[in-house]
């Protein structure tokens, strides 16, 4: 029983009705968690405290404003604090006010179906599930804000993680042609790298060598650092991009105003496109995919196309793995060439036989 810290902040223990209780004192001042603790135990004493349900004082929009204050914005990059904000705001949306100690697994799957009947991909939603859901486990482990995590207990969407869209050379030619110059740089280095929308964005020219013709790439989903080769299409996109720096960005890739390019804008843009070529349901995101895709079209072995998609895991790579059957041909082939070598070995000792006196 006592006061102690954890972390900056004072937490205090005591003991009602033969149960040990540890409740934060909500300052980092001693003698301020000092009077809170002695008023606890006045009230212990003269039978006035009563045991309070875990998350009745906290709402859902406290509980994310704190996860994205010290999970978000410490542990990911730049961009998944975005996307965490975003979801954040949907969230907000249906549950914001409410208190955790009241939010159902019925509320959250009714939330489910809604989001669905909106038009929102199964992956949107599931995003939006597992960001709750994560947010509830660390109140409920780590912050003792509440005993137990509603999101637990409702399943996710199943996704079809087949990737089916890709570019023809046609539809990528089509699309070239009716595009400004600026945004057919970006087409032909995104489908030539394989880097994400933001990783484009990003580049600058310090993680650029033309000599060794590679690109490092920093800002991960996995905060790891990888260099890559550049093909000749992705290294003539950036040796057009050096002629025109920008004095005001080292970025590789900037708008009118020499400052980096607006991810609405940018999609914006290449949606009008897509829809002048004539090109059907493709997303800038597709162009990734055409990357992997014509790899493995290609033959290329899927350990590479996992080094180049950057995919932690190859599970992920596998997607692409029913693009081309043809690479399993050496497979069974190998069986034909065993087969030729038994026959020539029978051949060569049926002959050694035949001229033995």
């Amino acid at each position: 029983m006592g006061l102690y810290k954890r972390g900056q902040a004072w937490w205090m223990s005591f003991t009602w009705n033969g149960k040990q209780y540890r409740r934060p004192t909500e300052t980092t001042n001693r003698k301020l968690a000092e009077k809170i603790y002695g008023k606890v135990l006045t009230q212990i004493a003269e039978g006035k405290w009563f045991e309070s349900v875990p998350g009745s004082d906290k709402t859902v929009r406290e509980l994310l404003a704190h996860y994205i204050k010290v999970h978000t914005a410490k542990n990911k990059v730049p961009s998944s604090l975005v996307r965490d904000e975003g979801i954040a705001k949907r969230l907000n949306a249906a549950f914001g006010d409410v208190t955790l100690n009241k939010l159902r697994p019925r509320d959250i799957s009714e939330f489910k179906i809604r989001r669905r009947e909106e038009g929102a991909a199964a992956n949107t939603v599931n995003n939006e599930l597992v960001l709750l859901g994560h947010a509830f486990n660390l109140a409920m482990r780590e912050w003792e804000w509440v005993d137990s995590n509603p999101v637990s207990r409702v399943s996710k969407e199943k996704v079809n993680n087949k990737v089916e869209r890709w570019l023809t050379n046609e539809e990528e030619q089509s699309i070239l042609a009716l595009s400004p110059a600026w945004l057919r740089e970006v087409v032909i280095f995104a489908i030539n790298t394989g880097l994400r929308q933001g990783e484009l964005m990003n580049l600058t020219w310090d993680r650029v060598d033309l000599f060794r013709k590679t690109l490092t790439i920093l800002e991960q989903k996995n905060k790891g650092k990888d260099t890559l080769p550049l093909n000749e299409l992705a290294l003539d996109v950036l040796k057009a991009r050096y002629k025109v720096r920008s004095i005001k960005s080292n970025r590789v890739f900037f708008n009118s105003e020499g400052e980096r390019l607006d991810a609405s804008n940018l999609r914006r843009s290449f949606y009008l496109v897509v829809e002048k070529a004539k090109v059907s349901k493709c997303r800038f995101h597709d162009l990734r995919h055409t990357f992997a895709t014509r790899l493995v079209q290609a033959g290329v072995d899927l350990y590479k196309v996992q080094k180049l998609m950057r995919h932690k895991s190859p599970i992920m790579t596998q997607r692409y793995a029913h693009h081309y059957p043809e690479s399993l041909r050496d497979g069974v082939e190998t069986l034909d060439k065993n087969y030729h070598i038994f026959i020539t070995e029978q051949r060569k000792g049926a002959t050694a036989i035949a001229v033995t006196p």
